[in-house]
């Protein structure tokens, strides 16, 4: 998988209406990212569906006529052999 960053909205909580964070993260499955802490996080503040940390699932959507990378589940952890 590539290393490389993504832009990808994360859904905010008790917000009235739908409300994205854009945040980055980085991939670490086909659909799969990996949600990067920014340094303006403040959980106080706004609650983040998934926090930073989290490996969630994303999907592309269409929203305000352009195409977003949306965080909607988190990631299956599959277990692995001892």
């Amino acid at each position: 998988m590539s290393t490389d960053s993504v832009r990808i909205y994360v859904p905010l909580l008790d917000e009235g209406t739908d409300v994205f964070r854009p945040a980055t993260g980085v991939f670490v499955g086909p659909d799969t990212v990996r949600i990067e802490k920014p340094d303006d996080y403040d959980p106080d503040d706004e609650t983040w569906e998934f926090p930073p940390g989290s490996e969630v699932v994303c999907v592309a959507e269409f929203r305000g006529g352009a195409q977003m990378l949306v965080a909607r589940s988190r990631a299956r952890v599959l277990s692995h052999p001892v």
